[in-house]
């Protein structure tokens, strides 16, 4: 009788990405894929988080139309030069910088969507549908962002 083992192990890593428009879908998924290739995880769940308060990860598909789409729809929920208390200045008094840009909608718009998902692993490999791809978006841009993730599982049986 053969007997298997496997170990659990977890790999975390920083992902940087600088955006270059001030709403972007910026599509993870090939960066995630090589990350749990790499890891020698077989079996477990990524988690994908972003570390920004005006941003966020989605999962979705791939179709430049329907990214138009929902630039529209973010800004038809929040628009952006829509009077937002965050962004007066003389009147807020916690969480300031100095030079900081209006930013109320983005906010706005982060709080309808996710900061992170969790993605199950299987195989060595993500386990999405077809048309599915993993989203940073940045919904304050543009700027230079940080997205964290976190693989658990077993490696690959010995």
């Amino acid at each position: 009788m053969e007997t298997l083992t496997a170990t659990a192990t977890c790999r975390m890593a920083t992902i940087a990405i600088a955006t270059e428009r001030p709403t972007q879908f910026v599509d993870l998924t090939d960066r995630l894929e090589s990350f749990v290739a790499d890891s020698g995880i077989h079996l477990g769940l990524l988690n994908v988080q972003t570390l920004h308060t005006t941003t966020a990860v989605v999962v979705n598909e791939h179709e430049p139309l329907l990214l138009a789409d929902f630039s529209t729809m973010l800004e038809d929920i929040a628009p952006g030069h829509s009077g937002y208390r965050h962004d007066d200045l003389s009147a807020r008094t916690v969480n300031l910088t100095l030079g900081e840009r209006p930013n109320g909608h983005a906010h706005c718009r982060a709080l309808l969507l996710p900061t992170s998902v969790c993605l199950n692993v299987v195989d060595g490999r993500l386990q999405l549908g077809r048309w599915q791809r993993v989203f940073f978006a940045d919904l304050d841009g543009p700027r230079s962002r940080q997205v964290t993730v976190m693989l658990f599982g077993e490696e690959r049986y010995r």
